[in-house]
C-alpha cells in the first residue's frame, strides 16, 4: 500500500520527475563550447550530459526516452536578475529587492530572500532560463549579496548552486532617489570609501596573531572582507561613463574584482574597462532611452565583443508588471544591431557561466556537465519559433511549447 501511495504522488507530480535517462534527436545542436552539429543526438543519465555527438555516432541505449527536436540549445544563464526577490505582483509583500532603511547593507543575504515558487521563476523557466544569477537590487550603495540558483522546482536549498556570489552596489542617481543621504555622486563615492577603509581595517586586526586583538564578528565588515580578500565581485550598476568610471577608481584603489552591470555608456570607455579588468553584463537590448539609459547603444554587445570584452546581457529589473525581461528575446534582439547570432548564444549562456564561476556545470552542451537543455521548433531567434520543452539537472521542467 506504501509503495503504491509513493507512486501515485510521483505520477502526480509529472512531468518534473520524467525519466532520469534521455535521448534527444536533433537536426541541430548548438553547444556553444564548438560548432554545431547537424543531425546529432545527447543522451542524458543520472542528470548529468552522457554523451554528445553526431547520429550516426552515438546509440541510442534501450530504456531512454526519446525526444526529437528542430533545435537543441545550452540552458540559458541570465547574468543579472531580481526573479524571485523581486515578486510579479508589484505589492510590497512580494518586493523584497531593495531594503530602504539604509543605504550600506552588505549583510542582507538574496538565500533569506528568495523565492523558489515565485511565478516569475516560472515565466523565465518556460522560456528557456534555467540559471540564474539574482539577488538584491539597484538603488543603494550596497544593496545586499547575490546568488545563483537553478529555476527547476524546489526549495531554496534544493535550487541553490552558490548562495553568495556577488555584492551588489549602486552608483549614480537613482540612490539618491532612494536616501537622504548621499545626495550626491562626490558623497556617495565618500561613503563607499569610507565602509571599505573600516573593512581593511578589520581585515588587518582579523590576523592579528594575538586572538584577544582580534576584533569581534560583524556581518557587514564580513562581507566587505571578502570583497577586499577576493572571495567574492563586486557587481556594481553605473550606466553613465562618469559613473563607471567612479566603480573602475574604487576598484582599484580597494583591490577588488569588478563587474560593471547595465554599462550602457561602456562603449565610451572601452579603453579603461579593458585596462581595470572589468567584467560587463550589458543591459536589456529593449531597455529603453531613459535617465542613466539615455545614452545607451543598441549595438553595444556588438561593439564590446569586437573590441575584445566579453559580453553576458542581462533581463535586469523592471519597477512595472510583468517585472522582469526575458534573455531570450534580449539576445534575438541584439542580432539586429551587429551582434552575431553565435556571439548573441554565447552572452546568455556560456558568457554568463564564465563571469559567475560555474562553467564546469552549465553554459554549453558538453559531456559532464549538467543536463540543462532547450529543445525548440525552429531558429531560437525568430520571433515565431516556440520553446517546447525544457530540461533541468535532467528533469523536464517544462514540455509545453509557448
Amino acid at each position: 500500500m506504501k509503495r503504491n501511495i509513493i507512486l501515485a504522488i510521483l505520477i502526480s507530480l509529472s512531468p518534473f520527475f520524467i525519466q532520469a535517462q534521455i535521448a534527444i534527436k536533433a537536426e541541430t545542436i548548438y553547444t556553444v563550447s564548438g560548432s554545431p552539429i547537424r543531425n546529432g543526438v545527447v543522451l542524458v543519465s543520472k542528470g548529468k550530459i552522457e554523451q554528445v555527438g553526431l547520429a550516426a555516432d552515438v546509440s541510442i541505449p534501450a530504456g531512454y526516452k526519446v525526444y526529437e527536436t528542430k533545435v537543441l540549445t545550452p540552458g540559458f544563464v541570465d547574468a543579472r536578475t531580481l526573479v524571485g526577490i523581486s515578486g510579479s505582483l508589484n505589492i510590497p509583500t512580494d518586493q523584497d529587492q531593495l531594503e530602504k532603511s539604509g543605504p550600506i547593507q552588505p549583510d542582507l543575504r538574496a538565500i533569506d530572500a528568495y523565492n523558489p515558487e515565485e511565478a516569475l521563476v516560472k515565466v523565465v523557466r518556460d522560456y528557456g532560463v534555467t540559471t540564474i544569477h539574482t539577488g538584491h537590487g539597484i538603488g543603494a550603495l550596497v544593496s545586499g549579496q547575490t546568488m545563483i540558483a537553478k529555476t527547476k522546482p524546489g526549495t531554496v536549498e534544493t535550487v541553490t548552486i552558490q548562495p553568495l556570489c556577488m555584492l551588489a552596489m549602486t552608483i549614480g542617481p537613482s540612490v539618491s532617489g532612494n536616501f537622504s543621504s548621499p545626495g550626491t555622486r562626490a558623497k556617495q563615492m565618500a561613503m563607499l570609501r569610507t565602509e571599505l577603509l573600516k573593512a581593511q581595517a578589520y581585515v588587518k586586526k582579523q590576523a592579528d596573531k594575538d586572538s584577544s586583538k582580534r576584533p569581534a564578528e560583524d556581518l557587514k565588515l564580513d562581507i566587505l572582507a571578502k570583497l577586499l580578500k577576493g572571495d567574492i565581485k563586486a557587481l556594481i550598476t553605473a550606466n553613465k561613463a562618469n559613473d563607471m568610471m567612479n566603480a573602475i577608481r574604487l576598484s582599484k584603489e580597494f583591490n577588488f574584482k569588478l563587474v560593471i552591470d547595465g554599462a550602457a555608456e561602456a562603449y565610451r570607455i572601452i579603453d579603461d574597462i579593458k585596462a581595470a579588468n572589468a567584467e560587463i553584463i550589458l543591459h536589456a537590448t529593449m531597455a529603453r532611452n531613459d535617465g542613466d539609459l539615455l545614452n545607451m547603444n543598441r549595438e553595444s554587445a556588438a561593439i564590446l565583443t569586437a573590441a575584445g570584452i566579453r559580453v553576458s546581457i542581462e533581463s535586469g529589473y523592471e519597477s512595472y508588471v510583468p517585472k522582469t525581461r526575458v534573455i531570450l528575446f534580449e539576445a534575438a534582439q541584439s542580432t539586429a544591431y551587429g551582434f552575431s547570432f553565435t556571439d548573441a548564444l554565447k552572452s546568455i549562456t556560456l558568457n554568463p557561466a564564465i563571469l559567475l564561476g560555474i562553467e564546469n556545470r552549465v553554459g554549453s552542451i558538453d559531456k559532464g556537465k549538467d543536463a540543462d537543455l532547450v529543445l525548440f521548433d525552429g531558429d531560437p531567434f525568430e520571433y515565431v519559433t516556440k520553446v517546447c520543452t525544457v530540461i533541468i539537472d535532467g528533469e523536464v521542467v517544462s514540455d509545453t511549447c509557448k
